[in-house]
């Protein structure tokens, strides 16, 4: 690699959580969670997607392990599930029944309340906005979200992962299954 790539690297990945801290928020509350996984823990975190492949037989999660041990760092965005109080029934239950109908067995104990869901959504665009003005190449990933919540590097009760890569041609671009 490169000497530059891993500095760049995780100064775009300082800037993608500084867009994701300062996105709007509903009722200006602020539930998002917010990680950087650098280069060098990058393969524990693959390694548990290939563990995670194995056991529910989905080969997409070994393909985003390669993107994974490919990239040069890895920004996690979560949201906490905290009910707005506004019982609004967008997540299809009230705020009570909400935190008592969570699956703890689940990639996400889910149901999330519709505000927090669109909180992440904004935090997770401004991310991968701002590593696409710094020409990132990156991707959102369901699968290293869920893998790092496995893994106890974020917090909260939902998160995506966007792998970073800075390489002469996009690793997120002519996947494989």
């Amino acid at each position: 690699m490169e000497d530059y790539v891993e500095d760049a690297a995780m100064t775009i990945a300082k800037l993608m959580c500084a867009s994701a801290r300062t996105a709007p928020k509903a009722k200006a509350t602020d539930d998002i969670t917010i990680s950087i996984v650098p280069k060098e823990k990058i393969g524990s975190l693959a390694d548990k997607m290939q563990e995670i492949s194995c056991e529910k037989g989905w080969a997409f999660y070994l393909r985003d392990s390669k993107n994974v041990l490919d990239s040069d760092a890895i920004v996690l965005i979560g949201a906490r599930n905290r009910p707005m109080g506004l019982e609004c029934g967008g997540c299809g239950h009230d705020c009570k029944t909400l935190l008592e109908l969570r699956k703890e067995n689940a990639d996400f104990p889910g149901p999330v309340c519709v505000f927090k869901s669109m909180d992440l959504g904004i935090a997770l665009s401004s991310a991968a906005k701002t590593a696409s003005m710094h020409n990132a190449d990156n991707r959102m990933m369901y699968t290293v979200g869920v893998a790092a919540m496995r893994l106890g590097l974020i917090e909260g009760d939902i998160a995506i992962g966007i792998p970073i890569s800075i390489k002469g041609k996009n690793i997120y671009f002519d996947r494989k299954m």
